[in-house]
């Protein structure tokens, strides 16, 4: 028995078996921010063999709060690559590979198909529903949490249980975020861990399995809930897809809905510059036989602007989530 994982191998949970079952699983572990820094520090110290972060940040004095992995000597460097340089400070013994990019529809495919487990702790609804599309086609599980302000929630779907787009269909109107609405960094910090320990129990094979249960906490209340999502329908209509850049056609009808306050050039230089608003008003008539690309900053818009064009009629639609 190792000295370093004794403590946990003494459990009859854990065990030489399991420990074995730790060193040889491969876990993806996308954003390595507040949630990030929990998830890969436990998963690391518990002796899980393999772990990919992706993450296309760098390090700002603002997160050093919550994200306790991070120095004021790490400040401008890429979150993924100081992320794993203390994490084999701490632990030596794990693999881990450091990428600093976006996660998109066209990574996450590759990226998902080579975990054992992901994690979802990247804070960004565009990256939840990609990743949840690509673990449901992969049959792996995800774990995936969120916290904004004193309110957060963890959950593991798909790897056979219901998707995230199962439980949660629909978008909200707006998101906030931690720059906006605040956030604690204990509140991150016991979400995270509890990712960690959802993560490390899909690994161990516990019984019964923490596929298809969420867990939600009040931390200003200490109140918590939760419930199981074993029985959601994953529902016949056929969902929103979010793509990446590349993967705009020529014959594709793109809208931009950032402003131009906002954006003062798209990507996309035929792209119509519309807000959610005009669409929702029905404002602006569209051809048919295309396919729309709608895009914003995180998605959110993007998705009130294609269900206001599901409702006129438009079947063929694409979301982008064109990010800072």
């Amino acid at each position: 028995m190792s000295e370093r994982y004794q403590r946990q191998e003494v459990l009859a949970e854990v065990g030489a078996e399991g420990q074995a079952r730790l060193a040889a699983a491969r876990v993806l572990v996308v954003g390595a921010g507040g949630l990030g820094c929990a998830v890969l520090s436990y998963l690391a110290a518990a002796g899980v063999g393999r772990l990919v972060i992706v993450d296309h940040d760098r390090v700002e004095e603002s997160n050093l709060h919550r994200q306790p992995l991070y120095r004021m000597s790490d400040l401008g460097q890429s979150k993924a690559q100081a992320a794993r340089e203390a994490l084999l400070a701490m632990n030596p013994a794990v693999h881990i590979e450091s990428l600093g990019e976006r996660l998109t529809a066209l990574n996450a495919v590759q990226l998902v198909q080579a975990a054992e487990v992901v994690v979802d702790a990247a804070d960004s609804f565009a990256v939840t529903y990609i990743l949840s599309d690509a673990c449901r086609g992969a049959a792996v599980p995800l774990v995936s949490a969120s916290v904004l302000g004193l309110h957060g929630y963890v959950g593991a779907f798909c790897g056979g249980a219901p998707s995230y787009r199962a439980v949660f269909p629909e978008m909200p109107r707006a998101a906030g975020s931690c720059a906006t609405a605040g956030v604690l960094g204990t509140a991150v910090g016991v979400m995270g861990t509890l990712q960690a320990h959802l993560v490390l129990a899909l690994l161990l094979k516990w019984e019964p399995s923490p596929l298809g249960r969420l867990l939600s906490v009040d931390f200003r209340t200490l109140h918590v809930g939760g419930f199981s999502f074993a029985a959601a329908s994953e529902g016949a209509d056929e969902p929103l897809p979010f793509i990446a850049s590349p993967q705009v056609g020529p014959g594709d009808v793109v809208i931009d809905l950032r402003s131009l306050a906002e954006a003062p050039r798209s990507p996309f230089p035929a792209a119509l510059r519309l807000d959610v608003e005009t669409l929702e008003r029905c404002g602006v008539e569209l051809p048919h036989a295309s396919r729309i690309v709608v895009c914003c900053r995180t998605g959110v818009r993007a998705w009130r602007a294609a269900r206001a064009l599901q409702r006129r009629g438009y079947a063929n639609l694409a979301l982008l989530a064109l990010g800072e």
